[in-house]
Parts: structure tokens; sequence; C-alpha cells
């Protein structure tokens, strides 16, 4: 057998060749994966409920598919995986030890797909927060850096990518969290159109559409053919993204034609300041993409700067916050408390409360007015938006959800974590954060990478050629598995 620390090297595909070859079985690889997390999450706090005995047996099992007996960890949060818990980050679901029922349609297609889920990672409660420190678990920690945060809501499965204990984590993605922990753990991550991965069946749509589904991973073959995996239409689903005209996992190397992309790097809206290590990094990119026969202009669409956006986002987010609120007192069986969930959840409710039927509506029609607008500048002769991922660097853990303190504030603070991503879960396209640079501290930086409604195939083709040309594959942080 390989040795497991030579295993965390390994991304996923690489790992289903050796159980292809005879090399090693899948119980040997879930069983080093084991170990792995054995070593590391200590540090990290990133697996919150291990499924050791559940993963152990499905290895033993005849698996088949593409990643058949490759391990990976699932969040608590953006899915159900049956007889495993499902706490959502927040205390009073630890409290009365809440499981999942039913399979949601992605677990059931990762399993297809022959994956051994090994463990469920850590989040932030409801997924609420820009970073993964729920005061029911307590905070992930980056492996770049143990005192600064993974961003969220995907932290727990960023942190456990990074560190080397899979190659595959499953993340979703609200207002930025797949690509926000990918851009502050140095990992892949592509956010999906919306309707490309079904939510149901326990859902049609999560967020009135912003959240959509996917993995993180450490390299661009990994999300592509995780994306084959999952990816298509189910049973009642209200809309789905156009089939592909062929595999994702084909665009990886394909050649690529000049593309004309723009290129923004201040935040949207002027809402703040961009840290300077993080413009330079989409500068560089900007350089590099035009090396590869590109043409980048400074350039973007003004629908970035319609102060709507901030205000329909907010506006559906806190509606469905109640909601959520709601969800929790029926499962609960009691009317829930201020004291059952964090500060920042409660006010978040409490303007849900406040929005009216009509309000409601009316945010609704203003996002998707404003997401016309916004698809309009790819119409008009752009392939590619170029952006920073982050407008500043990972932050230090405590800045963004602390247990005391103005919740409205924790919000403010988390803006530059958000403003380059959460337009794209309104308009509903396709978005990847890459791991491009490193800052002089040592943290990762994330550049994204934004197409035009349903086109992954070209998102992944550059992602591919970048990959590539600005190798991150060698990079490792300090707390690894490996």
């Amino acid at each position: 057998m390989t040795d497991s620390t030579d295993l965390a090297d390994l991304d996923a595909t690489a790992q289903a060749a050796l159980i292809a070859s005879g090399e090693v079985s899948a119980s040997e690889l879930v069983d080093a994966a084991i170990a792995r997390v054995d070593t590391v999450n200590p540090e990290l706090n990133a697996v919150i409920h291990r499924l050791d005995d559940r993963a152990r047996d499905r290895a033993k099992q005849p698996l088949t598919g593409p990643f058949a007996g490759v391990p990976m960890v699932v969040k608590d949060l953006d899915g159900e995986l049956a007889g495993a818990p499902l706490h959502l980050g927040n205390k009073l679901l630890k409290e009365i030890g809440h499981v999942a029922k039913e399979n949601s349609y992605q677990f059931d297609k990762f399993e297809q797909a022959g994956f051994v889920i090994i463990a469920k990672t850590n989040t932030p409660e409801f997924g609420l927060q820009i970073t993964t420190e729920p005061h029911a678990y307590g905070a992930t920690r980056n492996p770049w850096n143990p005192n600064h945060s993974t961003g969220g809501s995907s932290g727990g499965s960023a942190a456990a990518v990074a560190s080397g204990m899979t190659a595959v984590g499953h993340a979703g993605d609200g207002g930025g969290s797949i690509r926000v922990p990918s851009s502050e753990c140095g990992l892949v991550g592509l956010k999906p159109s919306r309707g490309r991965v079904s939510v149901g069946p326990q859902d049609g749509e999560v967020w009135n559409g912003l959240v959509a589904r996917h993995v993180v991973t450490r390299t661009v073959r990994d999300s592509a053919a995780v994306l084959d995996a999952i990816a298509g239409p189910m049973p009642g689903d209200p809309y789905t993204a156009p089939l592909p005209l062929r595999p994702f996992l084909t665009e990886v190397g394909a050649d690529v034609a000049p593309l004309r992309i723009g290129l923004r790097t201040a935040a949207p809206g002027g809402i703040c300041e961009v840290d300077p290590e993080c413009v330079a990094a989409a500068e560089a990119v900007a350089r590099t993409l035009e090396s590869l026969g590109h043409t980048v202009e400074i350039a973007a669409p003004d629908a970035l700067d319609d102060g709507e956006l901030i205000g329909a986002f907010l506006g559906v987010v806190a509606a469905n916050t109640l909601g959520l609120v709601e969800d929790l007192a029926r499962i609960a069986g009691r009317p829930v408390t201020e004291a059952d969930v964090e500060p920042g959840t409660w006010a978040l409710a409490e303007a849900g409360r406040a929005v009216s039927a009509l309000e409601y509506m009316q945010v609704i029609s203003t996002a998707h007015a404003w997401t016309r607008r916004m698809l309009s500048w790819w119409h008009g002769g752009f392939d590619l938006l170029l952006t920073p991922m982050l407008a500043a660097l990972p932050p230090e853990l405590g800045v963004l959800n602390p247990v005391d303190g103005d919740p409205a504030m924790a919000t403010i603070l988390q803006t530059p974590y958000a403003i380059f991503a959460a337009g794209f879960n309104v308009s509903g396209q396709p978005a990847i954060s890459l791991p491009l640079a490193m800052s002089e501290s040592g943290l990762p930086i994330g550049v994204q990478l934004v197409g035009a409604a349903n086109r992954e195939d070209l998102l992944l083709r550059v992602a591919a050629q970048l990959e590539v040309t600005m190798p991150w594959s060698s990079r490792r942080p300090p707390i690894f598995a490996g």
C-alpha cells in the first residue's frame, strides 16, 4: 500500500486510478484518510461528526463509478445524509441530537459516483456567516495559519481538503460560501450555475435560488469530474441549467480560443477598499492571460455598482433566515427564543419578520431586473470577468463572529469577504476561485473568474490553462497530513 502521507498529496482522480489499478483497496484508502483526520483535525477543528464505522462498512462493499472507493467529507449543511447528525451549526439542534432522515439528491450522486463519506465538517450557524466560527462547535482554524479564518460557510470542508484529510469536500455557496473558503485555504472552488446541481428532494430552491452546491478541491480536473457526477435535473426541480454539450472533464486541457476578458479590481459600489495584495494578484493573472493570447481590458458590468444589489441580497437572506428559525421551531417542537440561536441569526430573522409580502415580492423583482442588467454585459462581447476573490486577506479568528458585541457590526465587517462574490449568486452565473497567489504573510489569495450564464465549460478551460501556467499543486500549508 502507498503510505498514508503520500496519499494525502494525491487528488481524487489519482486516488481513483490507484484503486482501479489494484494498487490500493478502498478500505486502505479510507483507513488512511481516517488516520489523517486523527493527525490534523485536533489542530483545525474541521471535522465535527466522525462517520468511521459507516465509511469502513461502505468501503468493504462493491463500489462503482468514477471515484469508486475515494474518501470525501461533507459539510453539516447544504444537504442531508440519512442517519447522520444534521446540526447546521446550531446549538439547539446539537442538544436535540437532530439526525437526517433521507439523503439529498446530491449526496446520493456522490455515493453513486463511488465516493465514501468519512465525516461531516464544521459550518457557521445556518451558513449565515462568511467565517466558520459557530458558537455550537467553535472555530475551524486555517491550516496556513491557525490564528486565521478558513472562510465560510464551507470552511470546515476547505480546511479538511487543504490540510490533506481528503481530496474533495462538499460545499455550498449562497454568497461566496464555496469561493471564499477556497480563496482563504488555497483551493479550487467552482460555484456552478443556478439549477446545475439539484438541491432536492428537501428543497426546490434555497434562498430563492441564491444557493448553488458543489465541492472544493485541489485540482481543476477534480472539480470538473465531480460536477459531471452530480449535475443534472432531478424530479421536482423548479428550474434546471441546460445540459452541457459534452462532459465538463473534457474541457480540462481543451484548446481555448482567444477570449475578451474584463478586469475589475475596485470593490462593487466602492463599498470598501481592496487590499493591494488582492489587487496585485488579479493584475498578475491578467498579465498571464494576455501572455496566453487573450485580450484583457479594464471593464466590468455597470450593474456591479448598482446600490440595489445589496438591498435585494440582504432582503432575500433576512426573509429566508426567518424561515430557518421557524423550521428550527418545528423540529424542536416549541417556539424558538433568542437564546436558541446566535445573535447574528436572531438579528437577521427579526429583519426578515419586518418584511411584508409585498416588499418581498418587490425584492425578488429587483433581483431579477438586476440580473438582466448584469448578464447583458456578457452579451455585449465579453467572455469572462476577472476580479479579486476577496477585498481583504483572511481575517483573524474572533473578528467576524464574536460571541459578544453588536451583530450588525459583524455583518458590516464581513463586507470585504463577500463583496466580489454575492452578486453572482443573485445572477446565478458560474464563478470560480483559483489559488493563484500567496500573500507576503503566507496566506493564500484567490482570484475569481466569472462566466456568462451556464458557461462552466469556458471557466474550466481557462482555469486549466492557469493551473498549468501558474501552478499551485506543490504548495502545502504548515498544517498538512502529508
